[in-house]
């Protein structure tokens, strides 16, 4: 479907990327890895026709189109959430706006027999076709289950973009880009501002309904879950393999382990057969022989062993001052913003040296709770920063605070205090900015680079509380191994607040889960954590549905049910308005598409293919079919969720 052609990029005499050349087919979902300013976002946006490359190309099929998510994009703040999702569909707006016109047309001339009636209803069929073939007629049902996939609540669809974080209004356009079906995804780090249920949907989306897709992302569980190829950016070459990103890495070991033991052999046999020919260069009886042998030195082709970044990120946090038992202590801890709670009677006790997660949809208080601690924001309740607790604190948003225009020495020069300042040297080599990658103006670096940046700010000092807020956005996988390797060695206490199921397996021993305005606490790690939720799920349902099979017998305590008896009563009276509303629009397509049926019978007939007034009244029916069809899926959805609040 796409095929990139020997591409190479120079940026002042520095290679980038080096004659690289590959096909993405079809049902392909490939990962591209890679260390942190290898050169995959340029790759992405090359493919994309954002930029060009130095020299070679990319070459897309006429009828192939492509869809582009960058890591980061400037966006509009003009209309709702379902508006701006809306606009994915406004090519299919606009042909519907221009068959409706066909038919008005149709509708108010009598020239039935005139070759221009019959032209006009061939472009109108032509382009009820195009329209059928497109789907368009679902779109609006398509966007509510995107927009909620991606954890909006439909509550969120009439409100403006801009009451939105930067983060919601990315998962917006990336619901934008899957709903406009595209032929071939390019994603760049589409994960960074979901949650793991919202990972999880574009997960299945991705695996189940994408043609194509190329991705750039730091998420090994994702990876493994969607990709089914992966190809490695390395010193400017690429490396392809048709596996998963796990595979990979395997066979990418195995394969060098290989080439090794290959170049060895034949450098062993090459160094015995030069020292033959020099042994008897001179001896007459063995001049047959040698000039044999120099024949078979001419011959061999000499085996290429894949040559490895050795660039490594070294962080290890300073010793931590040690503190009292329990840095930090809460009870009924809430946070308002007038009406609005974002959560309540939080009580929790975190002891020294524990490493524990807060993990949870987006907008359910992780970030406000972390303000709370760090005294960014009031509060409600009792909370108690234990005896000698020193805070260092890595905010979400750190990498995009740096100034653009100064360099990566000036940015940590600007800040370092007292003796750490003869070391800065040593500390940029360390994060990879070693010699002239510290004379780099932030501008340039890659998202993956102004994280590392941002997080020798941490270093600064030392501290014996750590509080990261999604640190693993943007760094790439070898460098999300040694901060996590890091932090399961700092000997302070960590809280880390992240989406990535991979980086937290085997670092956190307690996960902090926020949701509904609580704030729960389940010992044991990640993956404990996501089991025991999914069995707690399958008693939720098994609850519910004896709850709706018994309601007028079983009037269970109120602490146990979501509404009250009255909001109970109201609930029930909304789920059979919207019954019955199902079952009329399902008898109302059985109608139609009785209709439909008839008019067909007809229209293959040698009468009724000549019967324009019945070729319309067809066309009709089936743009009503469609839209009826699209009424009962909007329904169908509205029933399904309410359903779920019983």
């Amino acid at each position: 479907m796409v095929s990139v052609e020997n591409i190479t990029v120079e940026f002042g005499g520095f290679t980038l990327l080096d004659h690289i050349s590959f096909v993405l087919n079809k049902g392909e979902r490939t990962a591209l890895t890679g260390k942190n300013g290898a050169g995959k976002s340029t790759l992405l946006k090359i493919m994309a026709g954002m930029q060009q490359p130095t020299s070679g190309g990319v070459f897309v099929p006429k009828d192939v189109s492509i869809g582009y998510l960058p890591q980061q994009m400037t966006l509009t703040d003009t209309r709702t959430v379902r508006d701006e999702a809306a606009t994915a569909f406004s090519h299919i707006r606009q042909l519907q706006k221009k068959l409706d016109g066909y038919h008005r047309e149709m509708g108010e001339r009598s020239d039935y027999e005139s070759d221009d009636y019959r032209n006009l209803i061939e472009r109108a069929s032509l382009l009820q076709e195009q329209l059928l073939m497109s789907d368009a007629t679902n779109f609006d049902a398509e966007i509510e289950k995107t927009l909620i996939g991606l954890g909006f609540r439909r509550s969120d669809f009439e409100r403006p973009t801009k009451e939105f974080s930067g983060g919601w209004r990315m998962r917006i356009e990336l619901a934008k880009l899957l709903l406009q079906n595209h032929d071939v995804l390019l994603l760049d780090e589409p994960t960074n501002h979901l949650d793991i249920e919202s990972i999880q949907w574009l997960e299945n989306f991705l695996s189940s309904r994408a043609g194509a897709v190329m991705l750039v992302s730091h998420d090994r569980a994702f990876l493994d879950a969607v990709t089914n190829r992966t190809i490695e950016i390395l010193l400017g070459k690429t490396h392809d393999y048709k596996v998963n990103y796990t595979r990979y890495v395997t066979l990418r070991a195995e394969r060098r382990e290989q080439q090794l033991r290959a170049y060895e052999n034949q450098q062993k046999q090459i160094q015995d057969t030069e020292a033959f020919i020099e042994r008897f260069r001179y001896k007459a009886t063995k001049s047959n022989q040698v000039q044999s042998r120099i024949k078979q030195l001419e011959k061999i082709e000499l085996i290429e062993v894949d040559e490895v970044d050795n660039s490594r990120l070294n962080l290890k946090f300073p010793p931590a001052p040690r503190s009292g038992s329990y840095p930090i202590i809460m009870e009924n801890v809430g946070k308002h913003y007038g009406e609005h709670s974002v959560f309540s009677d939080v009580t929790l006790t975190i002891e020294r040296g524990e490493k524990v997660a807060f993990v949870g949809r987006n907008g359910e208080g992780k970030t406000t709770l972390v303000k709370c601690i760090m005294g960014e924001i009031d509060f409600d309740g009792k909370f108690e920063l234990g005896h000698n607790v020193k805070i260092g604190y890595f905010a979400q948003n750190q990498a995009q605070l740096l100034d653009e225009n100064h360099t990566v020495f000036e940015t940590i020069d600007y800040v370092a205090v007292g003796d750490i300042r003869t070391k800065i040297r040593d500390i940029l080599g360390a994060f990879m900015f070693g010699g002239e990658a510290s004379d780099k103006k932030v501008k340039v670096l890659s998202g993956g680079e102004r994280s590392r940046l941002a997080m020798i700010r941490l270093l600064l000092e030392p501290v014996n509380l750590l509080i990261l807020d999604e640190p693993t956005n943007h760094l790439d996988l070898a460098s999300k191994d040694v901060l996590k390797k890091a932090i399961k060695e700092f000997d302070g206490t960590a809280i880390i607040v992240s989406h990535d199921r991979e980086f937290l397996d085997g670092l956190v021993d307690k996960v902090y889960e926020f949701g509904g305005g609580k704030v729960v606490e389940h010992l044991g790690g990640i993956y404990d954590f996501l089991s025991k939720k999914k069995l707690e799920n399958l008693r939720q349902l098994e609850f519910s549905t004896k709850t709706s099979a018994s309601a007028v017998e079983d009037k269970t305590d109120l602490s146990e049910n979501k509404f009250s008896y009255q909001e109970q009563k109201a609930q029930n009276r909304r789920l059979r308005k919207l019954e019955k509303q199902v079952e009329e629009v399902e008898n109302r397509i059985s109608d139609l598409e009785h209709a439909l049926s008839k008019m067909e019978t007809e229209l293959a007939t040698p009468e009724g293919a000549t019967n324009f007034n019945l070729l319309q009244k067809y066309l009709e029916t089936k743009s009503k079919l469609d839209q009826t069809m699209n009424n009962w899926e909007h329904l169908t959805l509205e029933l399904e969720e309410n359903a779920r609040r019983q």
